[in-house]
């Protein structure tokens, strides 16, 4: 398997910093971190991808058996380091990508040196104490949307999950490349993401972890950072004076400054 093809998998810059993976969110894909590339390639290597299922990733590849789960995605990320003989990596994962990373990170704890989490959730349903930020039943008509209309889910979500409601533009780029996706995958992805729990996992991160919240998230309300950080044993926790779900769009100095900062760090 070519992993190039398979994840769509792009080199950029010429640093002499640490190798930064950069891997993105349901629904989106590795055009979301444009931003945040063209301020860090001066300094970093980064190599971005695109999940499969989404983006310009193999459409042969895709297997709705193993991207059920967020375990499959996890392989891919193992496979690619391996494949690429990449060591000393710095995992950035936003929202769901997050949990994919740290699973990786859990798998194949000799070839990463650092995990960031951008603006992640464990568990997105609230459960006993555990305050998610949606009802189960919340969930339920979210996917049940997702299911019957994938597109006008798309265009309804974009604004809330990115909260810029004083810059349109950004929520139209954000529903556009939502609609990119084929709604079969999009479809298995959301069930793998919105239903997923890896609240157990954050005790088992082994590296160095950067938590990045937003002051205002109404996918990841500031609770759920407090809850991640807290669980994670090396972890410490920045919250960005930015608003909505993706800081990489609508606050990337901001995001592509907090990344730098740990990447740097010893």
């Amino acid at each position: 398997m070519d992993v190039y093809a398979r994840n769509n998998v792009k080199v950029v810059g010429a640093g002499d910093g640490p190798l930064i993976v950069l891997a993105h969110g349901f629904g989106c894909d590795q055009q979301l971190w444009r931003l945040v590339v063209d301020r860090l390639k001066s300094e970093f290597r980064l190599l971005v991808i695109d999940h499969v299922g989404s983006g310009e990733s193999d459409p042969a590849s895709w297997d709705a058996q193993k991207y059920s789960s967020l375990t499959g995605y996890a392989a891919d990320v193992v496979e690619i380091v391996h494949e690429l003989d990449l060591h000393d990596v710095v995992f950035v994962g936003h929202s769901v990508a997050s949990m994919i990373g740290a699973l990786a990170v859990i798998a194949e704890p000799s070839r990463f040196a650092k995990l960031v989490m951008l603006t992640p959730s464990p568990r997105y349903i609230d459960d006993g104490d555990y305050r998610g930020g949606f009802s189960q039943s919340d969930i339920d008509e979210l996917l049940e949307s997702l299911e019957l209309n994938y597109l006008g889910w798309s265009h309804a979500m974009a604004p809330v999950i990115m909260g810029t409601s004083d810059r349109p533009e950004l929520e139209d780029e954000l529903a556009e490349t939502f609609c990119r996706n084929n709604p079969a995958h999009a479809r298995v992805f959301a069930r793998a993401t919105f239903l997923s729990d890896n609240r157990n996992d954050l005790a088992r991160i082994p590296v160095p972890t950067l938590v990045i919240e937003c002051a205002q998230d109404a996918i990841a309300p500031r609770q759920v950072g407090a809850f991640v950080q807290e669980r994670i044993p090396d972890s410490r926790l920045v919250t960005l004076d930015a608003t909505g779900h993706c800081p990489q769009v609508s606050a990337p100095d901001a995001t592509a400054s907090a990344i730098a900062a740990f990447a740097r760090s010893t």
